[in-house]
């Protein structure tokens, strides 16, 4: 067997198997390689066996050989351990930002290494290019499907061994390709859920490790409209799953999640998905990282993510210069701003980087701090 320049992750999904496809028309020597990240624990369905199955099935049909490799040890060390613990804490993390960084673009990347490629290839929708001497992460040319939000914490090394083959293709054109190939993935639906995990019933997954009480649901000021059965099973702006019916004295409109207190156990809730409770226009974050090593200044302007498939809107970012935290204020309150989310800054199609954020200027919030003051 000839050594590859180039590994792809073979996930079993069509995204991946016509990344291998344009990689192996280019003429590319080539190999996939297949990464099992979980081990099932009975609690839902578990796609690993299906996905190992159309990742060899694909490798067969484009004549590509492809290796395994179980990364579930670093998977629980590196990202799942952090996941249990920010819900513990109350915030709501985002599994797929820290699952790229140490797992897709870290042991993924070792393993290619040691197999003697130069490169990795994923079917991520992002671009890269390289510019003034540095490797640039872009937005996807489609940007319905642009992940770059989850990419944003890839370095130079990383990004200078990636290949991104359909950033420049729409979803459309990628289904397209992998029917006219004969592809088995073609019509094979994208996957969701937690990053690895699959889909499975999240509380009843997360309720394994993490134990929760029942508790009050309770409006801002104080009065009482229902029970919850853990706060950890919920996040700021949900309206899914609260059930709550008529409430004497409240209009018959929709509830949201406006708050969480952890250690009273009280989850709170506001009507109205335009609620100045779910309002913020400023936050702080946790250290950012910079794509291209450095921020472009100590101050600022560009515009900013808060959540995946957001909307991006224009904000000043300051960076503490002892701490290395961002202080954002955007232009326009933004809705349902999430502690342990990410928030992901841009130069137009460039990706800066971006930060954990820790708190934001939510009414809720605000109250929380001063009381504990």
């Amino acid at each position: 067997m000839s050594t590859p320049d180039i590994i792809v992750g073979m996930s079993g999904g069509v995204d991946s198997s016509v990344a291998a496809l344009l990689l192996r028309d280019a003429g590319t020597p080539l190999a996939g390689l297949f990464m099992q990240n979980w081990a099932d624990d009975g609690s839902g369905e578990c796609r690993a066996e299906a996905d190992r199955r159309d990742a060899v099935a694909v490798s067969g049909r484009l004549g590509i050989p492809i290796h395994f490799r179980d990364f579930s040890g670093e998977y629980w060390g590196g990202v799942f351990e952090h996941f249990i613990a920010e819900y513990a804490a109350g915030r709501t993390p985002n599994p797929d930002v820290l699952c790229n960084r140490e797992i897709k673009f870290k042991h993924f990347l070792d393993a290619a290494h040691a197999l003697g490629a130069a490169r990795i290839a994923t079917g991520h929708y992002a671009r890269v290019d390289h510019e003034g001497g540095r490797w640039r992460l872009l937005r996807a040319l489609d940007r319905n499907k642009d992940q770059s939000y989850f990419l944003h914490q890839l370095g130079q090394r990383q990004l200078a061994a990636t290949l991104f083959p359909l950033g420049g293709l729409p979803k459309t054109d990628v289904r397209a390709l992998a029917r006219a190939a004969g592809l088995p993935t073609a019509e094979k639906k994208d996957s969701t859920g937690i990053c690895f995990i699959g889909e499975r019933d999240f509380r009843t997954f997360l309720g394994q490790y993490l134990p929760a009480r029942e508790g009050e649901m309770r409006t801002p000021d104080g009065r009482t409209v229902g029970t919850h059965p853990g706060v950890f099973y919920f996040t700021l702006g949900q309206r899914e799953g609260l059930q709550i019916g008529g409430v004497r004295g409240f209009e018959a409109a929709p509830w949201y999640v406006v708050g969480k207190d952890v250690g009273d156990n009280v989850l709170y809730v506001a009507q109205g998905a335009d609620t100045p409770y779910l309002l913020s226009s400023h936050l702080t974050s946790e250290p950012a990282h910079w794509i291209g090593g450095d921020p472009p200044a100590q101050r600022f302007r560009c515009t900013a993510q808060t959540r995946y498939r957001q909307h991006e809107e224009s904000c000043e970012v300051t960076i503490d210069e002892n701490t290395g935290r961002l202080d954002v204020r955007f232009d326009r309150p933004q809705r349902a701003v999430t502690p342990g989310q990410s928030v992901v800054l841009y130069d137009g199609d460039v990706c800066l980087g971006g930060a954990i954020i820790a708190r934001t200027d939510a009414p809720l919030e605000l109250r929380a701090r001063e009381v504990a003051a």
